[in-house]
């Protein structure tokens, strides 16, 4: 029987454990008794809390969300001008946190996972809608009859980059990729409001 009070403090190490994982072998071919392993805890107690390899992974993928989502949010704080507002969550997707071989490695998988699994197909719909909500609320201030294509565009870009960035050799990587976005960015603002 679990320790009171302990489940928070397991669940966190659980989640620390999958992105650790993943990143480390590239792939979702890991075991919940790998996962535990690294965890310290033993299989039963990791499906005691999760109760599946899946779970876990939804459960990383939220983590990873949650904090990309509070990074934003943090990054915006006192920023009222719309254009910087939207360069802001343009580079905050490409933020340390982001670019860390574990969390990156979380990403690449979440995209394929999707394709099979119809709870983490819903958990990235739900980032897709919330990124493309936050940018299409600044992108009406300046371009209000391109904002939906410009908005989509931006989100495009964001994952084509960050995919291309975390998979190219280093020699043919973009040293900035946030610079391909905000030049994206910048074709479409009026000349005087580029960023």
């Amino acid at each position: 029987m679990p320790k009171v009070g302990m489940e928070p403090i397991r669940t966190t190490a659980l989640i620390e454990a999958v992105i650790a994982e993943i990143g480390q072998t590239g792939s979702m071919e890991v075991t919940v008794s790998q996962i535990a392993k690294r965890a310290g805890m033993s299989s039963a107690l990791a499906h005691h809390y999760f109760g599946s390899k899946t779970n876990m992974f939804i459960a990383a993928m939220r983590h990873i969300l949650t904090k990309y989502g509070e990074e934003i949010r943090q990054n915006l704080k006192g920023k009222t001008d719309p254009k910087e507002r939207i360069e802001t969550i343009i580079r905050s997707s490409f933020s340390d946190m982001n670019m860390q071989p574990d969390t990156v490695g979380a990403w690449l998988n979440f995209y394929v996972y999707a394709q099979r699994s119809g709870e983490v197909s819903r958990l990235l719909r739900v980032y897709h809608r919330r990124l493309r909500s936050n940018l299409l609320a600044e992108l009406r201030q300046v371009i209000p009859s391109e904002a939906p294509m410009v908005a989509e565009g931006i989100a495009a870009l964001i994952d084509g980059a960050y995919i291309r960035f975390v998979l190219c050799d280093e020699r043919d990587r973009p040293e900035h990729p946030e610079a391909i976005v905000l030049d994206y960015l910048n074709l479409h603002l009026p000349k005087e409001q580029g960023i």
